[in-house]
């Protein structure tokens, strides 16, 4: 059976695609590139955002139209609206979000032990979004009570990952080549947290570290109040990228506290300052909310002023939209939409501000580049597009289709979401042949 295997939204649901495809390989399944070639497909969907579960809902229609006999969907959105997703057309199964660690056994009606699994490596799954970074799922669901935030019902209590079943997932991914392995979850700061005996991140990264040569680790977001300024004595490690993803919300602190975010501009200030300390030229991202109820003109400077005197290296900026279950939707003094549109695209220009400057800095700098892009470029030219380690964009032109690999790479000039570069030595794979 060909199975195509599709993700909308976090990168948690990322990985649990990635481990849907090693248990579907197990079982001696085919991964397709497309719907059109597929006889199952599996699409593990989104509800963060209204445009969100939009687009999952059109994912749907469009595997539908493109003739898949069977689709199957879990995630956020399906969980959350499962009447409603399992009337649409195509749809032959709706997996609950508190089960979906079991769609491919359920589905297939056989049971994968651990031990099968053990020789299959993680490969990047075919297609569009065909990933050379390996996403690991350390941890699931939230215990925090963020007034705007469909996810905790949708996903439900925090529960952490053991510390070996997440090491054995990253040396899967090793083995099937992966270059950087990112951690994910819900709550990530909060992993280890309901263990029996109350364990830190800070555990399981020093776990990883010691017990894998994963050549680059990055974590992914982790809210600000489950870190100290201890925690960046990790980054000493030079394998741990030097990318933070801290979510703030809002620069108010009226408005966080309508939030219920368990964090002020100050202390959140200080975190980001201990980070910069710790960590030369670390990338500190964020996401911000804008016309959240109740949010004042005063309150909306306060945080244009604070995200300008943070000076991100990006941040994800959304327009507030009512989610029906959370407690924000029912909250008097809605902002007009028009008044939050306006407010985000006034954010917006700040953070391309704040990240350019961010970029610029690096101008004339070396970094060594994981290229995830390939595209022809002419007659013996290739278009390369890859990360460095701090979260920067990086395109580069080549004579070889440099996939999967890390060169060093002059950086020579801005362009308009990263930098341009010149490559310094090419992979001695290349030279081997």
């Amino acid at each position: 059976m060909k199975v195509y295997l599709d993700s909308i939204g976090c990168r948690l649901n990322q990985s649990e695609i990635e481990g849907y495809a090693r248990q579907f390989r197990a079982a001696g399944h085919e991964l397709a590139a497309g719907p059109a070639e597929a006889d199952l497909m599996v699409l593990n969907t989104c509800a963060v955002t209204a445009a969100a579960a939009s687009d999952s809902r059109q994912r749907i229609r469009q595997a539908r139209q493109a003739g898949v006999p069977e689709i199957v969907v879990t995630g956020c959105m399906a969980t959350l609206d499962a009447e409603k997703t399992g009337r649409m057309a195509g749809v032959s199964r709706v997996v609950h979000n508190e089960v979906k660690d079991r769609l491919v056994p359920d589905l297939l009606q056989i049971e994968i032990p651990d031990y099968d699994l053990e020789p299959i490596e993680r490969q990047p799954i075919p297609g569009e979004r065909h990933k050379t970074r390996a996403f690991i799922k350390a941890q699931d669901g939230c215990d925090n009570k963020c007034t705007f935030c469909i996810t905790t019902v949708a996903r439900g209590a925090g529960r952490s990952r053991p510390i070996a079943d997440v090491v054995e997932d990253v040396q899967a991914a090793l083995r099937g080549g992966a270059q950087e392995v990112v951690l994910t979850g819900v709550h990530l700061g909060s992993w280890g947290y309901d263990f029996t005996e109350s364990q830190h991140l800070t555990t399981l990264i020093q776990a990883i570290l010691a017990d894998t040569d994963t050549p680059r680790l990055r974590v992914s977001s982790l809210e600000p109040w489950d870190l100290d300024a201890d925690f960046f004595d990790l980054w000493q490690d030079p394998r741990l990228c030097r990318h933070l993803h801290l979510p703030l919300q809002s620069g108010s602190a009226a408005t966080l506290r309508r939030m219920a975010r368990k964090t002020t501009p100050r202390q959140f200030a200080a975190l980001v300052a201990a980070a910069r300390e710790c960590i030369p030229g670390v990338s500190v991202t964020t996401d911000i909310i804008c016309g959240f109820p109740g949010e004042t003109q005063t309150e909306f400077e306060q945080t244009r002023a604070f995200v300008e005197s943070m000076d991100f290296a990006g941040a994800h900026v959304f327009t507030y939209s009512e989610r029906a279950g959370t407690a924000a939707a029912g909250m008097a003094g809605a902002v007009p939409h028009g008044v939050r549109k306006a407010r985000s695209g006034d954010l917006r220009k700040v953070v391309a501000a704040s990240a350019r400057r961010y970029r610029a800095g690096f101008v004339g700098t070396q970094a060594d580049v994981l290229w995830h892009g390939v595209e022809p470029a002419g007659v013996g030219r290739w278009q390369l597009t890859g990360l460095a380690d701090n979260n920067l964009r990086v395109e580069a032109s080549a004579a070889e289709p440099i996939w999967n690999q890390v060169t060093p790479v002059q950086l020579t000039g801005l362009t308009a979401q990263g930098l341009s570069g010149d490559i310094l030595a090419l992979p001695e794979s290349l030279w081997l042949g």
